[in-house]
């Protein structure tokens, strides 16, 4: 696809994700327009003075809960990043209406305006806590994939494609255990985990911004696109980022897992295999997403892509090297 004639648009633009899949583009695809849409003006300031300030660049004060802001900014659009959501799993707990506001309603929101106003393409961030969740937040993204998927159906005639994204925990993103950990080391020298047991899938930044521009070229609609991504053990993390620090055991918290899946059992039916990816097709086929038949292969029986029995692992050293640069950052003071 060429990115050249294309007017791309960021909802929660001003985040972790937002501001690298926006550098990735301004430096490598160089789309005609690219809309950050967020509701934080102060974060949009702080973007552009940062140096988040091009020609092509528009800033557009929104929330994905106001539809009627959502039309406006998506008039000659031609793909949307949905990557607006309430992430935090407390929070979550604690506010499940703002929580269902924003990452389901909003997500309802992002769907309509994009019908109405002929968005060709619409890539949804989803989560692997939406796989058999057991916090609200998964619980939200869940039913946020099954919008996007099913608006397919809505389309009718239309060119409009929706399609979703779904990884695991993000290296230092916004929320991310890692500078906290660092926070730790710094103050006292003790970490606090909640299981010594638990595991995570991992990915950069930088990988799942560029995962999103490759599913959002290769979608035909209608699918859930999962990476094949390494997993890493609570304890080497800290050990990583403290070798030698006693681990301070507080138990598991409300809506937490010990392990994350990205594709279930039941799901890995209607999923094929790809080199580096696996693709969830639509159950149905209705419309566009199972023309991935033809390229990957199906997944055996019984499969289960979880953290806990996934094959690729991330040693102490591996997670070393990947939190260098969320270290170098914390010490300059751009991470809080």
């Amino acid at each position: 696809m060429d990115w050249n004639d294309k007017v791309v648009l960021v909802t929660g633009g001003t985040g972790s994700f937002g501001k690298k899949f926006i550098q990735i583009m301004l430096k490598e695809y160089h789309p005609a327009k690219l809309i950050v849409y967020s509701r934080d003006e102060l974060k949009q300031h702080e973007m552009r003075v940062s140096g988040f300030d091009h020609p092509s660049l528009r800033y557009f004060i929104g929330d994905v809960r106001d539809l009627s802001r959502l039309e406006r900014a998506f008039q000659g659009v031609d793909i949307v990043i949905h990557a607006a959501a309430l992430k935090q799993v407390p929070a979550c707990e604690y506010n499940p209406m703002e929580a269902i506001k924003t990452n389901i309603l909003g997500s309802q929101n992002v769907v309509d305006a994009a019908l109405d106003a002929g968005v060709k393409r619409v890539v949804a961030l989803s989560t692997d806590k939406a796989v058999n969740p057991v916090n609200l937040y998964g619980a939200t993204k869940l039913a946020a994939e099954k919008l996007f998927v099913q608006s397919n159906a809505y389309a009718g005639g239309k060119a409009t494609r929706f399609a979703c994204v779904r990884y695991g925990n993000v290296v230092g993103s916004r929320g991310s255990v890692v500078p906290v950990f660092l926070k730790q080391r710094a103050s006292n020298g003790k970490l606090t985990i909640t299981d010594e047991r638990m595991t995570r899938f991992w990915i950069s930044l930088e990988q799942g911004a560029r995962f999103v521009i490759r599913c959002a070229e290769q979608m035909h609609g209608g699918e859930v696109f999962v990476p094949k991504i390494p997993s890493m053990s609570i304890v080497d993390l800290a050990r990583a980022v403290a070798p030698d620090a006693e681990l301070n055991v507080i138990g598991i918290r409300p809506g937490e897992k010990l392990h994350e899946v990205l594709i279930s059992e039941d799901e890995a039916r209607s999923t094929v295999e790809l080199d580096d990816m696996f693709v969830v097709m639509p159950a149905e086929a209705l419309w566009f997403g199972r023309e991935w038949e033809k390229v990957g292969k199906p997944l055996p029986d019984g499969f289960r892509y979880a953290s806990n029995s996934n094959p690729q692992w991330l040693s102490i050293e591996d997670i070393r090297k990947m939190i260098e640069p969320i270290e170098t950052e914390y010490e300059q003071g751009a991470i809080a």
